[in-house]
């Protein structure tokens, strides 16, 4: 892993050009997603059919997977993993429960009353990967807040395989979608975004996919809601002198293995554990089934920086932003209040990242490439809408005409000004 040392002013402007690059679009695949989605959105099923059977190799007849099918996975699903899904869908559910908002409203004031609705979300399209990136545990992650918001309709895509992944199945069945349909990729979403003669339009698409997915995710946006532009995985860890560097590598490819872009982000104030670290990441490595795909991601994009103190360390990985924060320090609990920017974060040596991905509860479909500085990770607060109303008396709007008939003048716009005036009898 590359080793950055200097001061924080010299470590944040390359931590800076680094992220310049990240954010860097690829040209060539926003204009196949484009004319993509402007074909779907034109020829409906039939453009579906010839892209599927282009991209996925597989003729499909009837897009929508039937509830037999559905239900024979269960039959197949290994019993522990079944028994996995239902203790972590009943944690995520436990969890995502106190996320629940609800309306205000003022106590009327001479005349004048306020407040605001909290309404669901009416239907929702989640992107589930298939093959190898199958994650029955993002299914559980994606569609469960939506549940606990209300949603009425959930409508999951996924691409069309000769033999769907059961657990992925049962995870949908467990989590409460409604419908199944099987197509992937920018084709999917475009489905989702303006409807075709066999998917429903819905009003915002959630999920994780690859950058076809993303970035149509992306060119559909204000067509419906998305949650995010998802880039790939991230992890940071901050460690200290008794951090265990088994363990911070162990955590460190934990991302690193999703994909050769993945970052690996390690910030101590110890040369002493980055050394340690740099020899036990060659050995794990040497271990690891995809080896072949940690590698490259710790080579190229994996980091470890050298901070001068504890304070250095926090204010550099508040620069990096990082999806999954991970403090690998004795009484973490205590340094909380100086995470400014983070996704997710694991507290002390025994909380490992993928405690977050499969069962502690809290979601991790979360804001990665430094998004965290503004958004924050998928929960029940991304399938509402707060609508706002208000009423005023004739006495209350006679009060306040001068102010606001002032305010529309000075904006030159005399209709506003009129509408209140026309009130005055």
């Amino acid at each position: 892993m590359k080793r950055l040392k200097g001061t924080n002013e010299e470590i944040a402007r390359i931590l800076a050009e680094e992220q310049v690059a990240l954010t860097q679009q690829n040209i060539t695949v926003e204009a196949t997603v484009r004319e993509i989605i402007q074909d779907v959105s034109q020829r409906g099923d039939e453009a579906l059919r010839e892209y599927t059977k282009a991209f996925d190799g597989i003729e499909i007849t009837d897009f929508r997977l039937s509830e037999t099918a559905i239900q024979s996975a269960y039959n197949t699903i290994e019993p522990d993993v079944l028994a996995a899904l239902k203790h972590a869908a009943a944690n995520i559910e436990s969890y995502h429960k106190q996320q629940m908002e609800t309306g205000f409203e003022d106590q009327p004031v001479d005349g004048v009353i306020r407040g605001q609705l909290v309404r669901p979300i009416e239907r929702v399209g989640v992107y589930v990967p298939g093959g190898t990136a199958a994650y029955p545990s993002s299914v559980l992650m994606n569609v469960i807040p939506a549940k606990i918001a209300g949603v009425k309709e959930i409508i999951m895509i996924t691409p069309p395989q000769q033999t769907f992944n059961p657990a992925i199945l049962v995870a949908a069945d467990l989590a409460g979608v409604d419908q199944i349909f099987q197509v992937g990729g920018a084709q999917g979403v475009a489905a989702l975004a303006y409807g075709t003669q066999t998917i429903p339009k819905v009003d915002k698409i959630t999920g994780p996919g690859n950058i076809y997915v993303a970035t149509a995710k992306k060119e559909v946006f204000g067509q419906v809601g998305i949650d995010m532009i998802a880039g790939p995985s991230e992890i940071g860890v901050i460690a200290d002198e008794t951090a265990n560097p088994a363990y911070v590598v162990a955590d460190l490819l934990s991302q690193a293995e999703h994909d050769v872009l993945a970052r690996a982000i390690l910030v101590t104030n110890s040369e002493k554990l980055a050394d340690a670290v740099e020899i036990e990441l060659e050995k794990q490595l040497k271990q690891l089934p995809r080896e072949n795909i940690a590698r490259p991601s710790v080579e190229n994009n994996g980091r470890i920086i050298i901070a001068k103190d504890k304070g250095s360390m926090f204010a550099l990985m508040n620069l990096v932003a990082p999806e999954h924060l991970e403090i690998a320090m004795e009484n973490a609990y205590d340094y909380l209040d100086q995470v400014e920017n983070a996704g997710s974060i694991f507290l002390g040596h025994y909380t490992s990242e993928p405690i977050g991905d499969y069962y502690a509860g809290t979601n991790h479909v979360l804001p990665t490439t430094a998004t965290s500085r503004f958004s924050s990770a998928l929960g029940v607060y991304d399938f509402i809408k707060r609508i706002q109303y208000t009423q005023y008396s004739k006495a209350a709007i006679h009060e306040a005409e001068k102010d606001i008939t002032t305010l529309a003048y000075s904006e030159g716009l005399q209709a506003h000004a009129k509408a209140i005036e026309i009130r005055k009898d």
